[in-house]
């Protein structure tokens, strides 16, 4: 029998310096959630797998890796459907509420949550896109005010600032607002999922491509030429308020714009000059479970999102019973990855690294004083290596200056430290 030496399909592995890149990262990332109040959690990868196709994920739950039975319980199964009793999680935010659920009595109110882990998707591997993969979340549970939305763009938006990541554009919405122009143009609400979906293309198909896919659904011309009407002065705008004026009256609550437009003004106060944050009536976000107000980043060097999340006060009374407002954030931690790689970033430079190389000449003595000055150069905060010193010195240095050391100490029997 052989062994198969690379990672199942999908799977990623990480070589030291794309691990020094990665724990740089999150170090960077709890640091600043914590200074911001949030306190770090831990679920399970594996979750029960009637919470994980609970209707709360969208097209994620087609994607589950599904686990088996096992003894008695699996030969009992009668059916494909009674093979399985969990799964692997696809994001973090159904563990949460359930996790939640479970253990409200002993968390405070509002709880202030972050959680960093892998998920996993059985999606069709391709570069940048694998089966498993990192999410890093923020959620501000119990909290039904506008003052979740504005903590959750500050910090993340000050976590990617203390990465070196500028030039940040927020886009938000609601879903309210889409329902609403929705309901303003005559749709049959049982048909909104579907017209979001083809909103949700605008960027690819443009405004004549959403027309033609709205009318494919059976809606009337006259309705979906309303309905483009909106969209046709542009994507982003300053103020919901200001754009709509009076045209959504008796199609929204009252305080839905407003809200909104105090959640832009007030976040645009605190993140400063290096983030643009605007409202996008066509911004959709796929999750069927946001009630409220939803938002993403976008990178403006990049045109690409980095992020996304929104307020989904409905999930978590799904588990325990009473509505609980919540609101989360989550960083494309991949792809702010792959986006300090190219920027060349090394994250062992942060760190003065230092490698003792120890000739087999080297007696007793020298090898007890060189072990003493790597502890000393550690207590002072230094990475510091000591190894046997190699036959061919040259190419074991070079080795090592790839993973980040840049001092090294050549120690022979005739040599005092």
């Amino acid at each position: 029998m052989s062994f198969i030496k690379t990672p199942v399909k999908g799977m990623p592995e990480h070589l030291p310096n794309d691990m020094a890149l990665r724990e740089y990262v999150l170090g960077t990332i709890k640091q600043t959630y914590y200074k911001f109040g949030f306190s770090q959690i831990e679920t399970p990868m594996v979750e029960h797998i009637e919470n994980l196709t609970s209707n709360q994920g969208g097209e994620n739950e087609k994607l589950i890796f599904k686990i088996l039975k096992r003894g008695k319980k699996l030969e009992n199964s009668n059916n494909l459907d009674d093979l399985c009793d969990s799964g692997l999680r696809y994001d973090l935010t159904v563990p949460l509420a359930r996790f939640y659920a479970n253990n409200v009595s002993v968390l405070p109110v509002p709880f202030k949550a972050f959680q960093i882990g892998n998920v996993f998707r059985a999606d069709r591997p391709q570069k940048g896109r694998y089966r498993q993969f990192t999410q890093c979340d923020i959620d501000i549970l119990g909290d039904s005010s506008n003052l979740a939305e504005i903590e959750l763009i500050s910090a993340t938006t000050q976590a990617l600032k203390n990465l070196g990541i500028n030039d940040i554009k927020i886009i938000v919405n609601d879903r309210n607002i889409l329902k609403a122009m929705a309901k303003s143009c005559n749709f049959s609400e049982e048909k909104f999922d579907n017209i979001f979906i083809v909103l949700d293309k605008l960027d690819k198909i443009g405004i004549d491509g959403i027309k033609s896919g709205l009318i494919e659904l059976g809606l009337k011309e006259q309705d979906v030429q309303k309905y483009c009407d909106y969209f046709k002065n542009g994507q982003e705008f300053n103020s919901c308020q200001e754009f709509f004026g009076n045209r959504l009256n008796g199609f929204i609550e009252e305080n839905t714009l407003k809200n909104l437009d105090q959640i832009i003004s007030s976040a645009s106060m605190l993140t400063g000059n290096n983030c643009n944050i605007v409202f996008a009536p066509t911004l959709v976000r796929g999750m069927s479970y946001y009630t409220g107000p939803i938002f993403e980043i976008q990178l403006a060097n990049y045109h690409l999102s980095v992020g996304g999340g929104g307020r989904y006060d409905k999930m978590i009374g799904k588990f325990c019973g009473t509505n609980v407002s919540a609101c989360g954030f989550s960083i494309g931690f991949e792809r702010i990855i792959e986006i300090l790689k190219e920027n060349n970033f090394d994250a062992n430079s942060k760190t003065k690294s230092t490698a003792i190389l120890i000739s087999k000449d080297a007696d007793e003595n020298q090898v007890n004083k060189s072990l003493k000055m790597a502890n000393s150069l550690r207590d002072n905060g230094e990475r510091v290596l000591v190894a046997p010193r190699n036959k061919n010195v040259k190419f074991q240095k070079d080795s090592l200056i790839s993973l980040g050391y840049t001092e090294f100490i050549d120690v022979f029997n005739d040599t005092e430290l």
